[in-house]
């Protein structure tokens, strides 16, 4: 019997024996699927809402090498997901691009370069010396809470604009005079439809698993269809169906279409170019990436995955190194963003594998494509790019719903309202951490000493 077993046994190590090996290699394990592979690809596309408009407006506005910007950012995915083992996303500097964008005159492709050095140079700093650490571990959780809520309910905003009305990327503003058509490739209509589909899909998110307990068996079928459903990459099928609907709606752009990337080169930036871009784009996105890019990030990775502990550190160093390389050759200003993270997190993504997969799809279009994916982008369904900006706005803002207090959600509102009328994180952030020290201060003794102490004497002492 023990020779029988043996021979069973040993035909089953030896077909193993190629996953041992590969587990002996570094990383490998971030990249290894937690959910089923078309989870993970769906989740790949769930930060595409804000990735897309803003490399669209600053190809066309300031003249950005798209290539070079897919090429840099496949990269910046791929080793990221290997690294932190989490759809950690690579977001566009929102701050940077705005005011490439949208400020006369338009920030060179220099300008934005040295600004995105200047802010990857803080946060390295900040990160090699340990002080991001600091920041991350006394920044009040209210506070943070509130700058996502802030952000989670922007990009809400944002994509309701994209799916109602006609938009201009060029002057990063919505036509308020200028209402999307309901019917069309490009109509209200087809973006409700998305969003049905979405929702029919996935639902509100949450993750659906079998219960071997539960008594009733019509609830067991629920259950098990409800699985079945989450299984379906219901992103990877809108963002498809868009790029379709790209030739369908300007067949003309085949003819416009170049195969290979362009040629990658090393900037050169003038003294000038450093003044203007730290100026105009460093100062303003310096303290929305240490506080989204960084705090808010770690903090929703441990709500979502608590078994994978991201430093603030780590985030931080990773964001100034990748600008500090990709920025000299052009490609666009990046970070982490908090709001990437809640749409990949809510369209399916698990692992670093996701983020991966993005990586190697960026890759392949800008070496197969370069810069004429452009001419492709431009005719992007702008209502479908909405559609996805707004299930990665609200998982984001959701993320502030573990405030139970009646203190806490005070904090955490009126820094999220400071913020979206003020349009800075941080001027919502200062209000915030104004705010919970006054109630902190309270609190304390001599607080009490000052006024709790007169106050019983009165009582006393009619």
């Amino acid at each position: 019997m023990a020779e029988q077993t043996s021979d069973q046994t040993t035909p089953l190590l030896r077909r193993n024996w190629w996953r041992s090996r590969l587990s002996a290699f570094p990383f490998t394990g971030s990249l290894r699927l937690k959910t089923s592979l078309l989870s993970e690809l769906g989740g790949s596309v769930g930060d595409l809402g804000t990735y897309i408009p803003i490399v669209l407006a600053l190809t066309l506005v300031s003249n950005l090498d798209l290539s070079t910007t897919l090429i840099f950012t496949a990269f910046y995915n791929i080793i990221t997901g290997a690294i932190f083992g989490i759809p950690m996303p690579v977001q566009p500097m929102k701050s940077i691009a705005a005011v490439a964008v949208s400020e006369i005159p338009h920030l060179t492709v220099p300008q934005i370069a040295a600004a995105g050095i200047s802010t990857a140079g803080t946060l390295l700093f900040l990160g090699v010396t340990g002080l991001m650490s600091f920041f991350y571990r006394f920044i009040p959780l209210p506070v943070v809470r509130g700058v996502q809520l802030s952000q989670g309910l922007a990009f809400a905003f944002s994509a309701i604009k994209y799916i109602r009305y006609n938009q201009d990327f060029t002057s990063t503003k919505a036509s308020a005079t200028s209402p999307r058509s309901w019917l069309g490739l490009d109509g209200v209509i087809l973006a409700l439809t998305c969003v049905s589909f979405l929702i029919l899909v996935t639902g509100s998110g949450e993750v659906v698993e079998d219960n071997e307990d539960e008594d009733r068996n019509d609830r067991r079928r629920v259950r098990r269809r409800l699985r079945t459903l989450s299984e379906i990459p219901a992103a990877v099928i809108v963002f498809l169906l868009g790029l379709i609907l790209c030739f369908v709606r300007d067949p003309s752009i085949i003819h416009d279409i170049k195969f290979g990337p362009s040629k990658i080169h090393i900037l050169k930036i003038t003294w000038e170019d450093w003044k203007t871009g730290f100026l105009r784009g460093a100062i303003p996105q310096i303290p929305l990436s240490v506080l989204n890019s960084v705090i808010a990030v770690c903090k929703l990775s441990a709500d979502l995955f608590p078994e994978k502990e991201v430093s603030a550190t780590r985030v931080s160093v990773s964001v100034g190194l990748m600008n500090l390389v990709g920025c000299w050759f052009g490609a666009m200003p990046c970070c982490h963003g908090a709001g990437g993270l809640a749409g990949q997190y809510r369209f399916g993504g698990r692992s670093g594998a996701s983020v991966a997969f993005l990586g190697l799809g960026k890759l392949v279009l800008g070496l197969v494509f370069g810069s004429s994916f452009v001419r492709i982008l431009s005719q992007f369904p702008i209502g479908i790019l909405g559609v996805l900006l707004l299930f990665a706005g609200i998982e984001l803002a959701m993320a502030s719903r573990d405030m139970n207090s009646k203190e806490e959600s005070f904090v955490m509102l009126v820094c999220a309202a400071v913020s979206l009328t003020g349009s800075s994180a941080a001027l919502g952030f200062g209000c915030g951490i104004v705010l919970f020290l006054l109630l902190k201060l309270r609190e304390l003794d001599c607080f009490d000493s000052c006024f709790g102490r007169s106050n019983n004497e009165t009582s006393l002492n009619p």
